[in-house]
């Protein structure tokens, strides 16, 4: 190849390169954006320990994901959660329930599909019915210390018995230290999967669940990229319902509802 030949070829190269990164957008530009949430210890919905961070940041992500969004995890105490939220260090909470009080500085998308029910464990073959809590009285009740109880229950001021967390709860059931176990399903059912695989079959779940609650992931309100970024995750999590890929993902990680 003649010298002036090749002087040819390299300025055209170097004029297609010089074209190209002109049409290139930035590195900036061209990274996907990104949202910062945090989540609290409570599996199966939320954990650590769980593939994905558990079905609720699974969904979470996957929603983000499909509007083009790219997502960081941080689990903390619920308390510190919610605290480093409102100091703006996390974008949003992944695992929340809707509260007047929470919606002021929380927006609230559609919910993740997920619900949690609360209501009662109990030993197989006891026979209780759950539907009228009046027949419940004179049973005791297992309840966790510091958990917030659904209203109709505190109203028919059984006799309750509480336990440290919800795994010492189940165990005084099985023990038979108390009739009934007060309790989310799905905590539950984790329970039983996990730390009390081997006794599982001694207890069941009684309908019906004293109350069910739709669970949220949330974002800052009133700030432009986490309004943009709610939006972005409502829009994904609309496709991903109508295309069928929660029932999916509930298949998978959430068998108890």
């Amino acid at each position: 190849m003649s010298s002036s030949r090749r002087d040819g070829l390299r300025q055209i190269a170097a004029l297609a390169l010089t074209a190209g990164a002109a049409l290139l957008p930035s590195a900036a530009r061209s990274a996907p954006p990104h949202a910062r949430l945090v989540a609290t210890e409570f599996p199966p919905y939320t954990s650590a320990t769980l593939p994905g961070g558990g079905i609720a940041c699974a969904i979470t992500r996957a929603a983000l994901e499909r509007s083009g969004w790219t997502m960081s995890l941080a689990f903390r105490p619920w308390a510190r959660a919610l605290s480093e939220f409102r100091q703006g260090l996390h974008d949003g909470v992944i695992g929340t329930w809707h509260s007047p009080e929470r919606a002021a500085t929380m927006r609230f998308p559609r919910d993740l599909g997920l619900i949690n029910r609360i209501g009662f464990m109990a030993r197989a073959g006891s026979g209780l019915k759950v539907d009228e809590l009046s027949q419940l009285a004179g049973l005791r009740v297992g309840t966790v210390l510091g958990y917030a109880n659904p209203e109709r229950f505190e109203r028919a001021r059984l006799t309750v018995d509480p336990a440290v967390d919800d795994l010492a709860n189940l165990r005084k059931l099985l023990a038979g230290r108390v009739e009934l176990a007060l309790i989310d399903k799905g905590v539950a059912f984790h329970l039983l999967d996990t730390e009390l695989r081997e006794q599982a079959a001694r207890l069941v779940w009684l309908e019906p669940a004293l109350s069910e609650v739709p669970l949220y992931t949330v974002f800052a309100k009133g700030r432009t990229e986490t309004e943009r970024m709610a939006a972005a995750f409502d829009t994904g999590l609309a496709q991903l319902q109508s295309g069928g890929r929660i029932a999916e993902l509930l298949r998978q990680g959430a068998r108890w509802q």
